[in-house]
């Protein structure tokens, strides 16, 4: 099942989505809402971001190919960092390319949104506490990655997590095309199953880190072929089974 989260007028809500059709909820689909008895048309809504998580914890270095491609070292543990919230953007909304950097990268990611509260789990009850997963781009300023030593200035700027178009919650996160399209030529080109840490063990291994809760988003790394985007881009993050999440650049 899709869900979504859209605007209606000045209304906001989850929704479920079946082809063009949706059926909005009377509340949080992560506390069971049910359908309130409304039909609306997809062109009828603008998509949001698809939840609204208290933090989107981001993996690091978790594809072989990208690792070699950025020439960094094999790490002997996932490397998690954390994307503010306030650089969540949805589908269609702007990318805005700070004057700070020089250079802003797309990267492809899978993400998982968490369902209910999580703490100190195993991989083996991760699933139970999966809602579902999205796209995520990580949008990067490359350029600052290594003057500052750490991420959070080079992943954080404003508009750098856009996520959507929809949440799967019946996806299969083991095995999926996962592509980023720049102006329409296919930049990254690869699959979940060529991630070093899958998405339950991440899932648990985040949760013996810090308390997990409905809504949140852990993003699971991109595989090679990140890049640069300039203003007057198109980019596009691809994941088979969820669908395309697409973003324009604007200059800030």
């Amino acid at each position: 099942m899709k869900i979504i989260r859209a605007q209606y007028g000045n209304e906001t809500f989850y929704a479920q989505q079946e082809g063009d059709k949706l059926y909005p909820l009377n509340g949080l689909p992560f506390e069971g809402a049910q359908r309130d008895g409304r039909a609306l048309s997809l062109s009828d809504v603008r998509l949001l971001a698809p939840c609204q998580p208290s933090k989107i914890v981001a993996v690091g270095l978790n594809y072989l190919d990208h690792i070699k491609e950025m020439n960094d070292p094999m790490p002997d543990e996932p490397v998690i960092f954390l994307k503010p919230t306030t650089a969540i953007i949805g589908p269609e909304e702007s990318i805005v390319s700070p004057k700070r950097s020089s250079r802003v990268d797309y990267e492809a990611e899978l993400a998982v949104v968490i369902g209910k509260k999580c703490k100190n789990i195993a991989k083996e009850e991760a699933d139970e506490y999966i809602f579902g997963y999205t796209c995520l781009n990580d949008v990067s300023a490359r350029d600052l990655q290594p003057i500052d030593g750490q991420w959070a200035r080079a992943k954080g700027f404003d508009t750098f997590a856009p996520m959507g178009p929809c949440i799967e919650t019946e996806f299969d996160p083991d095995n999926a095309g996962i592509q980023s399209i720049l102006n329409g030529e296919i930049k990254q080109n690869g699959n979940t199953n060529m991630m070093m840490r899958d998405a339950r063990y991440l899932v648990a291994f985040v949760s013996q880190v810090m308390t997990l809760l409905p809504g949140d988003v852990i993003s699971l790394g991109t595989p090679e072929g990140v890049g640069p985007m300039l203003p007057g881009d198109t980019i596009e993050i691809c994941v088979e089974g969820i669908g395309c999440l697409r973003n324009t650049v604007v200059a800030q």
